[in-house]
């Protein structure tokens, strides 16, 4: 059976769920045996005895990972005075939280968990949980020097009916064949929100339902946990939506857009210790259950197609005057006006949540505005010149990704002209207004900015003859280290499509297009260096070590790709300049392709050593 990103995906989270809590019962692995403690091999999905002593129930490792936490990623700077350390606990127990219709009598629960028997000669120091700092073995480790002893795990499903008082008093019933589990279960009443879209029946309850392990105290961790704890709850009836309404009348303007945004979507279920799964057939909730390893099926936004909007970015490029870039464009703020009136017919109906979505909807109109402003603004030469060697480039660039003819989506062209006139007008009042682009992953947020940062680069060029249209005048920031090293990749094929255009257009200069990568000296050399240096953080360490070893050491830079034609970078790649000189003053890369465009006497548009970068002033 051919494998699919999806069966990929769901093979990856069982084997997360069973190296974090283990098997269930349903998985071939229920019945293992491990070669150590349970409470060393996995790391969350028990719960321990209620009564044990603090030795059992807390938490040793956690303040080690509370310093890690404050210590990781920081880099470039003296680490942070250590903190107070935090005291965390075990749970004992878990539990689900869900809204029961008035008709609703009794609920029916299934309880599993997992047991494991030490080896028949275990003594207590077999079994205790080890001291501080002894590690576990590899899973797959042998010990030749010792006797092979197991753990067996033997597999456990309960099954009860709980009634549901009509006084809603609580109700606590011991778990058969369990040795000291409980279930306990707490009622309420619920008061309708009738700010809620989709307020509650009269009627409804609010029912809790626990798993507590009450099972009497010991020293030892394994004896008397149990593992892999889960609790499913069915109710025939069906359980009644809870609709999330915590922002709908808050000061927050975020958190009333989302309560507007998401007001048809409702939760049937909360976790306590636990996240929860509710399973939904046919519009209806009967069941919901634990879920240690909580994950969600996030949709897939798919980009439509306008209607008369020309989305091609080689077909704008190729625009032969402003009047015909204009009629290529002049439909978009025409559909957006049109989209917007739709939405205003519904806003009566939205009860507390009408003045969020009027005040929405203004300012979409405001964007509308924006986006007609910027076409307009085509009319001008140098702006009309600039947006279509902007789009040269994004086309450029996106051809070396994938063999088709790039196109733009229509939220990002729709960014690029909203924001034209704030780049190209000089005291125009958007220049004050910071622009979120909010989309999904993959949605395609980086070619937006990426487009309206050639525009800007251009543009520059073009108004600023000579070196004072050079120098920094795009600053891109990240927050995590992956993140920056593919936009780096992705932003330098921008720059070297830029690169191609400029040597063939004497209108964009004689410097060359650039990027800088400024990352820390852990990803990029601080310091050119020069002979004599005892540091194997400088320029000059970092690609001398390459060039003697490529595969015991890593490149210079973190990039190990050329970004335009995606060769392996070699040795040879990496120049310092001057060429042999003791004190090189920059560093030189080029693909090692001899058929890229960057090769040999042209190198890749990129500065990634902080010294030779600080001369390229804003």
């Amino acid at each position: 059976m051919s494998s699919t990103s999806t069966t990929i995906r769901d093979d990856l989270t069982r084997l997360l769920r069973l190296d974090l809590v283990g098997p269930g019962p349903d998985d071939p692995t229920a019945a293992e045996a491990l070669p150590e403690p349970p409470s060393r091999w996995y790391l969350t999905g028990f719960l321990v005895p209620s009564g044990a002593p603090q030795a059992v129930r807390e938490d040793e490792d956690d303040a080690d990972l509370d310093a890690l936490e404050k210590t990781a990623g920081i880099e470039d700077a003296a680490a942070p005075d250590a903190g107070a350390k935090r005291r965390a606990f075990f749970p004992s127990s878990l539990g689900i939280s869900m809204l029961a219709p008035a008709a609703a009598n009794s609920l029916d629960i299934t309880v599993t968990w997992g047991e494991y028997l030490p080896p028949p000669d275990a003594t207590a120091a077999d079994t205790d949980h080890p001291p501080e700092g002894d590690d576990p073995p590899e899973r797959d480790a042998v010990q030749p020097d010792r006797p092979l002893r197991t753990w067996q795990r033997a597999q456990h499903v309960e099954r009860l009916r709980i009634e549901l008082p009509a006084n809603l008093s609580p109700v606590r019933r011991p778990i058969p064949g369990s040795g000291g589990l409980q279930i306990w279960c707490v009622q309420r009443r619920v008061v309708a929100d009738l700010r809620a879209t989709h307020p509650v029946p009269a009627g409804t309850r609010s029912v809790s339902v626990f798993l507590v392990n009450a099972r009497p105290a010991t020293k030892d961790r394994d004896n008397g946990t149990v593992f892999q704890a889960g609790l499913r709850v069915h109710l025939a009836q069906g359980f009644v939506p809870r609709p999330d309404m915590r922002g709908a009348e808050g000061d927050d303007l975020d958190e009333r857009t989302a309560a507007l945004q998401y007001r048809d979507v409702c939760e049937y279920a909360v976790g306590h210790n636990v996240a929860t799964h509710a399973i939904v057939e046919d519009g209806a909730c009967r069941e919901v259950e634990t879920a240690w390893v909580p994950q969600y099926d996030v949709a897939r936004v798919v980009p439509g197609v306008l209607e008369g909007v020309e989305l091609d970015m080689e077909t704008l490029a190729a625009a032969e005057s402003p009047a015909v870039l204009q009629g290529l464009l002049a439909d978009l703020p025409v559909a957006y006006r049109a989209w917007i009136e739709v939405q205003q017919t519904s806003v009566a109906g939205l009860g507390s949540l009408q003045d969020t979505a009027k005040s929405l909807l203004q300012d979409a109109g405001r964007a509308c505005d924006r986006i007609a402003a910027g076409i307009r603004l085509l009319a001008d030469p140098e702006v009309f010149e600039a947006f279509r060697l902007a789009n040269r480039a994004m086309a450029m660039a996106a051809r070396k990704r994938r063999d088709e003819a790039p196109q733009w989506r229509v939220f990002q062209l729709a960014f690029v002209l909203l924001n034209l006139r704030g780049i190209a007008v000089e005291g125009e009042a958007e220049r004050n207004t910071v622009e979120l682009l909010f989309f999904p992953t993959g949605g395609g947020k980086t070619e937006a900015y990426l487009g309206l940062a050639a525009f800007t680069l251009v543009l520059r060029r073009m108004r600023h003859p000579g070196i004072g249209g050079a120098g920094v005048s795009v600053i891109m920031r990240y927050t995590l280290r992956l993140l920056t090293l593919d936009q780096l990749a992705r932003a330098t094929a921008m720059v070297c499509a830029l690169e191609l255009l400029r040597e063939k257009d004497e209108r964009l200069g004689t410097w060359p297009f650039e990027i800088g990568l400024w990352v820390g000296m852990a990803a990029t050399p601080n310091r050119m260096g020069k002979k004599g240096d005892l540091s194997d953080d400088t320029a000059r360490s970092k690609v001398h070590a390459f060039q003697r070893d490529e595969k015991a050491n890593p490149a210079p830079i973190p990039l190990e790709d050329c970004p335009w034609c995606g060769a392996r970078f070699k040795g040879s790649s990496f120049v310092l300049l001057p060429v042999n000189s003791d004190v090189p003053t920059d560093l030189r890369i080029a693909c090692s392709n001899p058929k890229c465009d960057f090769t040999r006497n042209r190198p890749l548009p990129i500065v990634a050593v902080d010294e030779p970068l600080y001369r390229r002033l804003p």
